[in-house]
C-alpha cells in the first residue's frame, strides 16, 4: 500500500521538495476520508443544507462544513502550514504552526449543489510559500495546486516544482494511491465547452458571438461544440484535461467579475491546467496575474485546451473569429 507522497517519492520523475510532497500527502489523506463520507453521506444524514451561509453568501451544505473540518485537520496535522484561506472561513484560518512555511488555499467541497443527487465532488488546493509581509498568496507564487475529484473512482490531479501535472486514482480495496496518468497532457483543443447557460442573454455581446460560433453546424472546424456540464468545476474541468475543451464562467450584470473565486478556485486550478499544457484567463489575461486584495475575490474563468481559450479571448477582444471577413 502507497501513500500519496511515497508514490510520488519512490516513481522518479519528481524533484519536488520533500516537505511540499509531504503536504500533499496529507491533503491527500483528507481525501480519503472525504471520499468515504460522500460515499456514505446519504446513510450517515450528510445531505441537504447545514442551516448556514458562508461569506460569499452561499448556503452551506453539510458536507461544506465537514469537508472543511477534514482539511484543516490534516493541514494542522502537517505543522507545515502557517495559515489557510478556505471558502468556509470568513478569514484566513492562522493554524497552530504560525511560523510554518507555506500557506493553503482551499475548496473544501466544490460542487456542493451535486451532494444531494448522487453527482460527483471535488476538492480544490494550492500551495504557496508564506508571504513575508503577512498578506494573500498570489498566483504567480503557487509552487503545487491540484484536486481531488471524487466520482466513480477517487483520482488526485497534482502539480508542483519540480512535478509535471500528473493523476493518481485511489485503489480503495488496498487503501493506495496508484499513478493512473504519469502525465497530464490537455489536448490543444476539444470538442466539448462547459457552461452555466442560464445568464446568457445577459452576456457581454462578444461572448454570445462566441457561443453562438461554438454551437453553429460546420464539420470543417468540428462544430457544433458538444455542451457537457456537470456542475463541479473540477469535475467539468477534469474532462477538458483528459479529452480537450472550454470551460467558461464569465461575469455579468449582477456578477461583474463572475462567481468563481480567485484564490481557491481559480488560480489553483490555473497552476494545475498551465503546467499540463492548457491555458486559463480572466477572458483578457492569464488568472496567475490577477493580483488577489481580498480572501473571498471573484474572478472570471476561462480555462481548458490552449486552443479553445485562445480563440475565446480573440472573441472578447473583437466580436468575430480570426479567419471571419469583416470587410
Amino acid at each position: 500500500m502507497a501513500s500519496l507522497g511515497e508514490r510520488i517519492a519512490t516513481e522518479g520523475t519528481a524533484t519536488t521538495p520533500r516537505p511540499i510532497v509531504d503536504l500533499l500527502d496529507h491533503l491527500a489523506e483528507a481525501g480519503v476520508r472525504l471520499a468515504g463520507e460522500v460515499r456514505r453521506a446519504a446513510l450517515t444524514g450528510r445531505t441537504g443544507y447545514a442551516g448556514g451561509t458562508n461569506l460569499t453568501g452561499d448556503r452551506q451544505k453539510k458536507l461544506d462544513v465537514l469537508g472543511n473540518e477534514i482539511v484543516l485537520e490534516a493541514l494542522e496535522k502537517s505543522r507545515l502550514v502557517a495559515a489557510v484561506v478556505s471558502e468556509e472561513d470568513e478569514k484566513p484560518v492562522i493554524t497552530k504552526s504560525p511560523d510554518a512555511p507555506y500557506v493553503v488555499c482551499t475548496d473544501p467541497i466544490d460542487g456542493s449543489s451535486n451532494t444531494d443527487v448522487d453527482g460527483p465532488l471535488g476538492t480544490i488546493f494550492s500551495i504557496a510559500p508564506r508571504p513575508k509581509d503577512g498578506g494573500l498568496p498570489q498566483g504567480r507564487d503557487l509552487i503545487a495546486a491540484g484536486y481531488i475529484l471524487y466520482g466513480p473512482a477517487t483520482l488526485a490531479a497534482v502539480a508542483a516544482t519540480g512535478m509535471p501535472a500528473r493523476a493518481f486514482t485511489l485503489d480503495e480495496a488496498r487503501g493506495s494511491w496508484e499513478s493512473s496518468h504519469p502525465r497530464l497532457a490537455c489536448p490543444v483543443r476539444g470538442k466539448t465547452f462547459s457552461a452555466n447557460l442560464g445568464r446568457q442573454r445577459t452576456w457581454h455581446p462578444n461572448i454570445r458571438a462566441y457561443l453562438d460560433w461554438l454551437t453553429d453546424d460546420d464539420k470543417a472546424s468540428g462544430r457544433p461544440y458538444s455542451l457537457r456540464y456537470i456542475g463541479a468545476l473540477v469535475a467539468d474541468l477534469h474532462r477538458c484535461l483528459i479529452e480537450g475543451g472550454i470551460y467558461f464562467y464569465p461575469g455579468d450584470p449582477k456578477n461583474p467579475d463572475g462567481k468563481l473565486r480567485l484564490l481557491y478556485e481559480c488560480a489553483p486550478l490555473a497552476y494545475l491546467t498551465e503546467s499540463a499544457g492548457g491555458r486559463c484567463s480572466d477572458g483578457t489575461r492569464r488568472v496567475l496575474e490577477v493580483e488577489a486584495t481580498t480572501a473571498h475575490q471573484r474572478c472570471p474563468l476561462v480555462i481548458g485546451s490552449a486552443e479553445d481559450v485562445a480563440l475565446y479571448e480573440h472573441f472578447m477582444r473583437s466580436g468575430h473569429h480570426p479567419e471571419e471577413n469583416r470587410a
